[in-house]
């Protein structure tokens, strides 16, 4: 089974629902370039095809409808400032706040790999 990689760097793009759907609000929150970054990250990991480009697409879409953007964002700052040593940033490892941050992101993120890959 294909791992979906999941760094600081990656966010997304998706494809126009078909038939030209309204999508929700919340689900159009993620700014287009955040979408693309994320798919670019996927495809890198998963594979350059257009199979792997539509799952990549249905992952951040799923990722968009469970966690609002300024939270994926918060999300994905601790995880690159908990990649980073030192004493300054060993709060980003201990923290409650920080941790129930990721763990929001690592629970839409599997939701996303079940439904999608």
């Amino acid at each position: 089974m294909m791992r979906v990689a999941f760094s600081a760097l990656a966010l997304a793009a998706s494809i126009a629902p078909a038939g030209g759907q309204n999508m929700s609000p919340r689900l159009n929150d993620y700014p287009t370039e955040a979408r693309a970054d994320y798919v670019f990250g996927c495809m890198a990991t998963n594979g350059q095809s257009r199979a792997v480009l539509s799952r990549c697409a249905c992952s951040i879409d799923v990722i968009a409808s469970i966690l609002p953007y300024d939270k994926y964002v918060q999300a994905e700052t601790v995880l690159s400032l908990q990649q980073v040593g030192g004493e300054q940033t060993a709060m980003f490892k201990s923290a409650v706040v920080p941790r129930t941050m990721v763990a929001e992101l690592r629970r839409a993120q599997a939701e996303a790999e079940m439904l999608c890959f």
